[in-house]
């Protein structure tokens, strides 16, 4: 087991050295010692998510970094993608918005906000037509300090209360069943991203540690840093 975490923890740090590359699988398995197959299987085991699901979270958090400063266009060829359609089509699928949505702070984004309650307690959740972007709980922050948030967060955003569609997201939420597919909108640092990645990837009723997550998103010596994400 020590060898598969520390096979995927090389494999992890060598998608990050080569994100401008954009690896193929068969050079990742390749740098994990691994048929890439087995690698695969193994990587989705201990990391929670497919090794191109990956990289593209990672190509996705590279490029914000390139968009405070310079054109779609630029980021995306600096990125090691082939055009903007393909760096459109990753932040919708990591970030559940455009790129242009993100560069210009929600410019022309409609986010329905609102609170409700759920098992946990009283939850303020913030949502886009593309999915979830923000969630807290009421121990966590109050009406006021909710609105302040998204307000500095998406600052061009329009803001719209909307008590009663932030309640069916939250039934669903929390309505265990094998069809409901929530989609989400996360806004993290890289490092928080993984971490959220591999705790879906505990099946309902079990645990883990957070020594055990730290391994499995190759950062054994992490397990503090965990624990805050």
């Amino acid at each position: 087991m020590n060898n598969d975490y520390q096979r995927i923890a090389q494999a992890i740090q060598y998608l990050q050295q080569h994100i401008t590359d954009q690896p193929k699988l068969d050079e990742v398995a390749s740098a994990a010692s691994l048929s890439p197959p087995h690698f695969q299987r193994l990587f989705k085991r201990w990391a929670g998510v497919s090794p191109k699901r990956y990289l593209q979270y990672l190509t996705v958090e590279y490029s914000k970094q390139l968009l405070a400063n310079s054109s779609q266009l630029d980021a995306t060829l600096n990125s090691g993608l082939s055009s903007t359609s393909r760096l459109h089509e990753h932040y919708i699928k990591v970030t559940a918005m455009t790129p242009a949505q993100y560069r210009s702070a929600g410019k022309e984004l409609l986010i329905n906000y609102g609170f409700t309650d759920s098992p946990f307690g009283v939850v303020a959740l913030a949502k886009t037509k593309y999915g979830i972007c923000t969630l807290y709980f009421s121990d966590q922050c109050n009406e006021h300090v909710f609105y302040d948030l998204l307000q500095k967060q998406w600052s061009q955003a329009l803001l719209k209360r909307d008590d009663r569609s932030v309640e069916q997201v939250v039934r669903q939420l929390f309505t265990r069943s094998a069809k409901s597919k929530i989609q989400l909108a996360p806004t993290g640092s890289n490092f928080q991203i993984q971490v959220w990645q591999a705790l879906l990837s505990i099946p309902p009723g079990q645990l883990s540690t957070y020594k055990r997550i730290a391994a499995a998103i190759g950062r054994p010596t992490a397990s503090r840093a965990v624990a805050r994400a």
